[in-house]
């Protein structure tokens, strides 16, 4: 959810032959655009490892590579807005591709441990939630910072929450996470589509724009996973 803190400017009324309208629309459609593809990365590898016993085995089965994809996912998403603005648009887009390789890997145990039933069911209703207020992010009126900014901090809280609870492993506090994190990635999806759309109208170079596009997917992608599992633990349907 940063976005690197880009200087904002008031913007002009054209840039480079479009009209500020076209030219947010432009980024927008990249940023959506790229989303789904990074959540189609993610699908297929989460299929793949899941149909291949032996991949299961090397992966949930070897600590070493166990740990070490969250870890790599973890350092990716400190990293890629970090360095923004250092890195080329090429660059940008093959970390988002490989993050998004790497979710769909660490997911695949989903397919073992829910019905594929309850997976679409909570697939499309996570996909309605989503387009529901990535629309109202987009054309809302109201300034979302401030209650951006207690996401945030709410968000935090539920990561403590979460870490707590390994320990802990009380189902209660386990279904009042998997409430919290609905409600705080649902706020969060709206509030991320605003800032993307504000920074879509600033005064950006062309590859700045471009790279842009990307991290806004990257961010609406993580907002998608995030309520995609959390709804799935609410709806439950495991196997057992």
């Amino acid at each position: 959810m940063n976005y690197n803190n880009q200087h904002q400017t008031t913007p002009p009324p054209y840039y480079g032959g479009q009209s500020l309208t076209a030219q947010t629309n432009a980024v927008m459609k990249r940023v959506y655009v790229r989303m789904f593809i990074g959540l189609l990365i993610s699908a297929f590898c989460a299929l793949g490892v899941a149909s291949s016993e032996s991949a299961l085995m090397f992966i949930f089965g070897n600590k070493l590579v166990f740990w070490a994809i969250p870890i790599a996912m973890i350092i990716m998403a400190i990293a890629i807005p970090a360095k923004l603005s250092k890195m080329s648009t090429g660059v940008c887009l093959l970390l988002f591709g490989v993050y998004a390789a790497l979710m769909g890997v660490w997911l695949a145990p989903i397919f073992i441990a829910y019905r594929m039933g309850t997976i679409v069911y909570t697939f499309f209703i996570t996909a309605g939630t989503f387009g529901a207020m990535s629309v109202y992010g987009y054309f809302t009126k109201t300034d979302l910072t401030r209650m951006g900014s207690f996401l945030m901090m709410a968000l935090f809280g539920l990561i403590i929450a979460m870490v707590v609870n390994i320990f802990w492993a009380n189902s209660t506090m386990e279904w009042v996470i998997s409430i919290a994190g609905v409600l705080i990635f649902t706020g969060l999806t709206a509030w991320d589509t605003q800032q993307v759309k504000k920074l879509a109208a600033a005064n950006l170079d062309p590859s700045m724009a471009d790279k842009l596009a990307t991290m806004g997917a990257f961010n609406l992608y993580l907002d998608f996973i995030n309520l995609f599992i959390f709804l799935l633990r609410i709806f439950g349907g495991s196997r057992d």
